[in-house]
């Protein structure tokens, strides 16, 4: 259930209403494309039960409960308990459709993070596995990040389930600047004794965060959000697996300005998930 980013970043269903530069709600553009990423579902949802017509789906969910919620490194959430649930069915073909949720445990009723994904995969060799997917994100309006929603296509490439190598192309709803952002990961994941494994990751990215200081709940985001300068990340820890139960710690690490972004937001460079996937 895990993104293979950083801890917590797949877990959520994200639900935000974008502001624009001068108004509140959702500007018209942003209204169609909405429209587009609305009828380009209805397509893909007309081909997929085709494409999977007879073919038994394999059912995967996954609940878990995290110290707070990393996304490429910056902060969703302050150091706050986390509850995640995820569902994911996948089909013979190479198929795979997930949803995903996050909710602060202190407020039930909130959801801070929301994402649906469909993706494809290859197996290219014995060693080797290709991955293409497209994933829709969206915060509550009340999020304290000021994350905007967004719209994603990945490419990625897995190495005998030890490194991954991915790609992405990211298009911010509601964003001044409407030309996709970027971003590259890399993971790895080593196995060791008794049940554990060493995880580790770096990445680059363009913002999807607001920066910590202009920005206050209920105003227009400031003309920096829209900076497209990259900034990096990175994670190193300790996972521990039997079974259905998972217990990972992690160090995040990032630059300077993400580090303020955390401070603004009582987060926490230490993350810790414990799940149970069924």
């Amino acid at each position: 259930m895990m993104d293979y980013r950083f801890p917590c970043a797949a877990l959520c269903l994200h639900d935000r209403r974008v502001r624009s530069q001068h108004t509140h709600g959702v500007t018209r553009r942003d209204s169609v494309i909405r429209a587009c990423l609305g009828f380009t579902l209805l397509a893909v949802g007309s081909c997929l039960p085709q494409a999977l017509h007879a073919q038994s789906a394999t059912f995967n969910g996954t609940t878990a409960l995290s110290s707070e919620l990393i996304d490429r490194g910056q902060a969703i959430t302050g150091n706050t308990p986390i509850l995640q649930g995820a569902a994911s069915w996948t089909y013979p073909a190479g198929w795979s459709l997930g949803l995903s949720a996050s909710t602060e445990v202190r407020s039930p009723g909130r959801i801070v993070e929301a994402l649906a994904q469909a993706s494809r995969f290859w197996s290219l060799s014995d060693d080797w596995q290709m991955q293409v997917s497209g994933l829709y994100y969206r915060y509550p309006s009340h999020t304290h990040s000021k994350a905007y929603d967004r719209a994603e296509t990945g490419v990625s490439w897995t190495y005998r389930d030890v490194l991954t190598f991915g790609v992405s192309a990211i298009y911010v709803i509601g964003a001044q600047n409407s030309q996709p952002r970027g971003a590259a990961d890399l993971s790895f994941h080593w196995p060791l004794v008794w049940h554990f494994s060493l995880s580790a990751g770096a990445g680059v990215a363009q913002p999807i965060i607001a920066p910590y200081t202009s920005y206050h709940y209920g105003q227009a985001a400031p003309h920096g959000y829209d900076r497209t300068g990259l900034y990096g990340y990175g994670h190193a820890g300790l996972l521990w697996a039997n079974g259905p139960w998972q217990i990972e710690v992690d160090r995040i690490m990032a630059d300077g300005t993400t580090q303020r972004q955390w401070a603004s937001l009582g987060a926490s460079p230490w993350v810790a998930t414990i799940s149970w996937s069924f």
